[in-house]
């Protein structure tokens, strides 16, 4: 995601006729003319998995397109989007520079317009541990709990968790600008991060992780944030410098441009998608929490919201 998280190697098809590498090959289906086809990206965080659970439901059953589906990291997203191996990204938690090369100078990109939700990137603390020591909720704090943060991965210092080394993360830079005795150690993806944070809740223990809303997860860890100096605009222009918190991010949709243009229905449907924190969550949790498949997930929601996504469909 960027200011994300964000996000999150190598492109893999998800659905179709077996896997591929995606690097190396368009997908026969991204940006096909006449084709009734529609290739989404898919980030590895379980936000924009429902994200695009849903909107391939809805496109394959009201609107009769194949879905092919690429797992792939937030920057080659973008990459892939210009190139037309795929056609949306379906959540961007904000990417300046790519945002600058591919949509204002190579015009290969377009905005779709907003998800509906709001981003946002913070440390948090169990909720548990905040209510016993209530300053550390303030960063200035953090120093005088380092100790209680440690883990043998950490050594001498605190532990910061941060969850994939391809997130986004302004973290390494904030911990040694702010003068904190800390270090910042990976989980390695959300679902690792998640089994963490699990695992110390269940044994009360006092942890320091990067963290993001909208989350599933804090339906069944809560968790407080700690607050960093305020955000102010361009206080994270210079990532060696920076020493201010993550912005509160309005989350996008990004469709390449040809397929903007030419995408008939499918391009106005994905347009059109726009739902709520309090939707996402809904999905969400129903696939990382009760294990139910992506399809599953959406239609249950779908099921039960037909006036939302009704909205969503081209006239």
């Amino acid at each position: 995601m960027t200011a994300a998280v964000a996000g999150v190697g190598a492109l893999v098809v998800l659905s179709g006729c077996g896997a591929a590498d995606m690097s190396k090959q368009s997908s026969p289906y991204a940006n096909a003319a006449g084709a009734k086809t529609v290739t989404l990206s898919v980030q590895s965080w379980v936000g924009a998995q429902a994200d695009v659970a849903v909107a391939e439901y809805l496109l394959k059953e009201k609107l009769g397109y194949r879905v092919d589906k690429v797992q792939i990291d937030e920057i080659p997203a973008w990459d892939a989007l210009s190139q037309g191996r795929v056609d949306a990204i379906m959540e961007d938690w904000g990417h300046p520079d790519q945002e600058q090369r591919y949509i204002k100078d190579k015009k290969t990109i377009v905005p779709g317009g907003d998800v509906g939700v709001i981003g946002h990137i913070g440390w948090y603390v169990p909720t548990y541990f905040a209510k016993k020591h209530p300053d550390v909720t303030n960063w200035k704090n953090l120093n005088k709990y380092a100790k209680d943060f440690r883990t043998p991965e950490s050594g001498g210092k605190g532990q910061l968790m941060d969850g994939s080394p391809s997130y986004v993360t302004n973290d390494k830079a904030l911990v040694e600008n702010l003068g904190l005795d800390y270090k910042v150690v990976f989980a390695g993806s959300e679902a690792a991060q998640i089994t963490q944070i699990e695992q110390f809740a269940k044994q009360q223990k006092p942890f320091l992780t990067y963290w993001y809303k909208p989350q599933w997860l804090f339906k069944k860890v809560p968790m407080t944030e700690v607050k960093l100096p305020a955000y102010k605009e361009g206080c994270d222009a210079d990532p060696a410098k920076i020493k201010c918190a993550y912005p509160h991010t309005p989350l996008q949709k990004y469709l390449n441009a040809d397929f903007a243009k030419n995408g008939g229905k499918a391009a106005e449907f994905l347009k059109n998608f726009k739902w709520s924190e309090a939707d996402q969550n809904e999905v969400s949790l129903l696939i990382a929490d009760k294990k139910m498949s992506p399809e599953d997930a959406a239609k249950k929601w779908i099921d039960s919201n037909e006036s939302k996504w009704k909205a969503w469909l081209p006239k």
